[in-house]
């Protein structure tokens, strides 16, 4: 045998070592001959055992500092180790102590329980995540599964857990009128708290403490902090935000799985209202990329009635079903109106037959993309004072560009960007929406080339109006007071057996827009969170 090769017996099984590398494992075999033989390596889900064994081995180790040892126990050692060596190095975590629960399959919940010291201060930390046992590739091992999830549940793909001095302020938004906004009074702030203070922490007047977070590997997303071991003095960061529209929203959303809405002040583009569920993550309602369905109707029914193609009293067709070139279009339960019945009628009832006959009419394809940027202000890249996307309105031409006359197709749009168009309806002109004073920063703010034709602006108001009062709107909007007008959409989407739900309004000078995923008709889910955000807004 080579100098530095050595045999070792683990558990029956001698293993060839060499320069601390593993050359092959083999079974002990009986008889006469003696000699060796390759072990089969086990295949199929690990047993019940299995997992008790390898997860409680990966607990002992994890919790003793073990960060090798940990990894070795997963199927990814190479990306392990640094996440598990980071736990203490460079998060200071020690005292671990890991309790798990009762498996369920091959995956093991558990409870964390350890201490954060840094600089002669320190604070416990507990939390609770799980893990997955599966079976090596090639070793037939049961291993934990690895994923960053594993060490804390924050964690993703190329995230690291730190403690140190933060690297910016805490900061402290107030509202409009100075009210505190809090995550845990407005949960859905979370992720606009945390970017607020990524980017105006360091410029808002205070000082930094001593904290845990996690570190993106995104360095333009801001961190989450998970624990503060010495505070800091916060910063002052005003916002636009109105801490009792803040609260109807939330509520609001709460009442279905996946909901976002925002509310805008028409008059001033100023955001009052931003509100998801689930309250963590990512914040859809001002970066979500969907089809709004037929509230995009009302950027359609701006374009034909500047091009003088209808009027809000003339009559429009609206028959069950249309084609244009080669695409069939049809009304919901291919419902029609009787001949004569007027363009607001079409609106209000959500006709989509009416939209997609006169897009021949207005004889280019991309008119529309042109009057969703030029007026509505969509796609020219709003600077809110946080992360945000812009609606999308491609040029496109034949069944796509028809497709988007009723909101589907390459229409894409989130809570934010529907607000804001219905505050553009109201007052005729696009005024960028804004969370933090563009005074705050002086960031160019995004104008549009025209404002809204005065008689489009009427007649587009007042089809809205008769959305709220006798059209599809009506139901949801009848305890909303003020001048108030509407409109529903339902987008369906491929793979869903139920439409998402879309609904915007505004009240006097409040616009607001939501969407429920899988919410079916706009009125049904949507509809009554706008209606409370504009009660509380009114």
């Amino acid at each position: 045998m080579r100098s530095g090769a050595k045999v070792v017996v683990i558990g029956g099984v001698f293993v060839l070592v060499a320069g601390g590398l593993g050359y092959g494992a083999y079974a002990v075999l009986g008889g006469e001959g003696g000699g060796f033989a390759s072990a089969p390596v086990k295949t199929g889900p690990p047993s019940a055992a299995e997992t008790a064994d390898a997860s409680a081995a990966f607990f002992k180790a994890w919790a003793a500092g073990d960060a090798a040892g940990a990894a070795r126990l997963t199927d990814n050692e190479t990306a392990a180790e640094p996440v598990l060596t980071s736990y203490g190095k460079t998060a200071h975590i020690g005292k671990v102590r890991i309790t798990p629960g009762a498996a369920v399959g091959a995956k093991v919940p558990y409870t964390v329980e350890a201490t954060v010291s840094y600089r002669g201060k320190s604070q416990p930390l507990a939390y609770e995540s799980e893990l997955s046992i599966v079976r090596g590739r090639t070793t037939g091992k049961a291993l934990v599964d690895w994923v960053p999830g594993v060490v804390h549940p924050r964690l993703s793909e190329g995230a690291t857990l730190r403690t140190g001095e933060a690297e910016s302020p805490q900061i402290e938004a107030v509202d409009r009128d100075g009210v505190v906004l809090t995550k845990e009074k407005y949960p859905s702030l979370g992720p606009i708290l945390d970017s607020l203070r990524q980017k105006y922490g360091a410029t808002a007047g205070g000082t930094p403490g001593i904290e845990t977070w996690v570190e993106p590997a995104d360095e333009k997303r801001p961190g989450t902090t998970l624990l503060t071991l010495a505070k800091g003095k916060p910063g002052t960061v005003q916002t636009t935000l109105d801490a009792g529209a803040q609260a109807a929203a939330e509520r609001a959303v709460r009442k279905y799985q996946q909901a976002s809405v925002v509310a805008v002040q028409p008059s001033t583009g100023a955001i009052q209202a931003v509100a998801n569920n689930p309250a963590t993550g990512f914040n859809a309602a001002m970066q979500g990329q969907q089809a709004p369905g037929s509230t995009m109707k009302i950027v359609t029914a701006a374009l034909l009635l500047e091009k003088g193609l209808v009027t809000a009293n003339g009559a429009a067709e609206c028959p069950k079903e249309v084609v244009y070139q080669g695409a069939k279009f049809h009304n919901l339960d291919r419902f029609d109106l009787p001949d004569g019945s007027t363009f607001t009628q079409s609106f209000a009832r959500s006709c989509n037959t009416a939209f997609i006959k006169l897009i021949d009419d207005v004889k280019d394809d991309s008119a529309l993309a042109k009057e969703a940027r030029d007026v509505f202000g969509l796609g020219l890249d709003w600077k809110t004072g946080v992360v945000s996307t812009d609606g999308s309105v491609p040029e496109e031409a034949g069944g796509v560009a028809a497709a988007q006359y009723i909101g589907q197709g390459t229409v894409q749009m989130n809570a934010l960007n529907m607000a804001s168009v219905t505050a553009t309806a109201r007052t005729g002109t696009f005024r960028q929406p804004v969370l933090v004073p563009q005074s705050l920063d002086d960031r160019k703010l995004a104008v549009t080339e025209r404002s809204l034709s005065p008689s489009a602006r009427r007649q587009l108001t007042t089809m809205m109006r008769a959305t709220a009062a006798w059209g599809t709107g009506a139901k949801a909007m009848a305890s909303v007071g003020g001048d108030k007008g509407a409109k529903t959409g339902s987008a369906e989407v491929d793979g869903q057996a139920t439409s998402n739900s879309w609904f915007t309004g505004f009240s006097d000078d409040l616009a607001a827009a939501a969407v429920v995923q899988t919410g079916g008709h706009g009125g049904d889910a949507a509809g009554p969170i706008v209606a409370e955000v504009l009660r509380a807004g009114s």
